[in-house]
C-alpha cells in the first residue's frame, strides 16, 4: 500500500483535540493497515517518531435511507502517540 492509502485523513474532534496536548493524534486509516504500516505512514508523512499505536475497528450505524433501514460503513481508527516535546501540525 501507499503512504497516502494507509492515513486517510486525521480526525479532528473535540477529544482528539484534548488528546494533541498529551501528544496523541487520531486518524481514520485503511481497514487492512497493520500497526507497522501505520507507523512508517505517520513517521514519514510529517517526520516524527512515534513511540505507539492503538488500533480499534469502529462499525457500521443504523441510518434510515428512503425509509428502510442502511448502514454505514465499518471503518478502522488508530491513535498515534509521539515521542514527548513532538507534535503534529494540521493544514487546515
Amino acid at each position: 500500500m501507499n503512504l497516502y492509502d494507509i492515513i486517510s485523513y486525521p480526525l479532528i474532534t473535540e477529544k482528539s483535540t484534548g488528546q494533541a496536548e498529551k501528544g496523541k493524534y487520531a486518524f481514520r486509516v485503511h481497514p487492512k493497515a497493520t500497526k507497522g504500516d501505520i507507523k512508517l505512514a505517520v513517521e514519514k508523512a510529517f517526520n516524527v517518531n512515534v513511540v505507539k499505536i492503538n488500533t480499534l475497528n469502529v462499525g457500521g450505524r443504523i441510518k434510515r435511507v428512503r425509509y428502510q433501514p442502511g448502514y454505514t460503513s465499518d471503518w478502522k481508527k488508530a491513535i498515534v502517540t509521539l515521542k514527548s516535546g513532538q507534535k503534529i501540525e494540521y493544514v487546515k
